[in-house]
């Protein structure tokens, strides 16, 4: 069997004796569409809401870090609403949500895959001295992650807590790899004429544009990092 095989096979087996761990990733794979298509239903809720005292920018923080690190909405529809909603005043806020949904998001993918790496090495012990040479470049992994469009928000909190990255890394190089994203879907926001318009400017070619040189971006770090060494 060849190794990529054997990898697989241990991950078969992992999950079929964990079936918390398969929850939990098909969780953080669809709950955030279901969240977005809900929220598309009650977002004029917030017009009744402001950003007013110390308490309202408490339980601001609190609400995002939840609704991100359990992958109830996407961060970028926060950011979107956000700005709209709140305007520049909120974004330090969000920007600190998102940092404790990372935390969040880190240490459930850690309890829902617990065994998960050591069992993976065990079976496969080339496969840890591969992981083990790239230790070097685990920050820019993340960074290149966060800036990808394509890696949801809460995937890849489950993915650095699988491979064992330091929750420190994710937070110093996942932060300014999601700034991107999160302050242009913010800025939509603020300058919108209404949540709607704001929500259509996210499919403005210019959107796009950013978008796919953010893809480029992330999908060549990923590759640096996947690449293997020259001897």
């Amino acid at each position: 069997m060849t190794k990529k095989g054997r990898i697989f096979k241990t991950i078969r087996r992992y999950f079929g004796s964990h079936p918390a761990g398969i929850f939990a990733w098909l969780w953080v794979t669809a709950m955030p569409f279901i969240g977005s298509v809900i929220f598309a239903t009650k977002y004029n809720l917030l017009d009744a809401y402001q950003l007013e005292s110390g308490l309202d920018f408490f339980i601001y923080t609190a609400i995002g870090a939840l609704l991100m690190g359990l992958a109830l909405l996407p961060t970028t529809l926060i950011a979107l609403a956000s700005g709209f909603y709140f305007g520049w005043i909120s974004l330090p806020f969000l920007i600190l949500g998102y940092s404790l949904a990372s935390v969040l998001g880190y240490v459930l993918g850690k309890i829902t895959n617990m065994g998960f790496t050591e069992l993976l090495f065990k079976k496969n012990p080339k496969f840890r001295k591969e992981i083990e040479s790239r230790k070097e470049k685990e920050g820019s992994l993340v960074f290149f992650v966060r800036i990808s469009p394509i890696v949801p928000f809460a995937v890849s909190n489950f993915l650095f807590a699988s491979m064992n990255i330091k929750i420190w890394k994710v937070l110093v190089y996942g932060i300014p790899g999601m700034l991107t994203r999160t302050v242009l879907a913010f800025a939509a926001g603020v300058i919108a004429s209404s949540y709607l318009a704001a929500k259509e400017s996210m499919n403005s070619p210019l959107q796009w544009g950013i978008g796919l040189a953010l893809l480029v971006i992330g999908v060549a770090g990923i590759y640096n990092y996947l690449r293997k060494k020259k001897k």
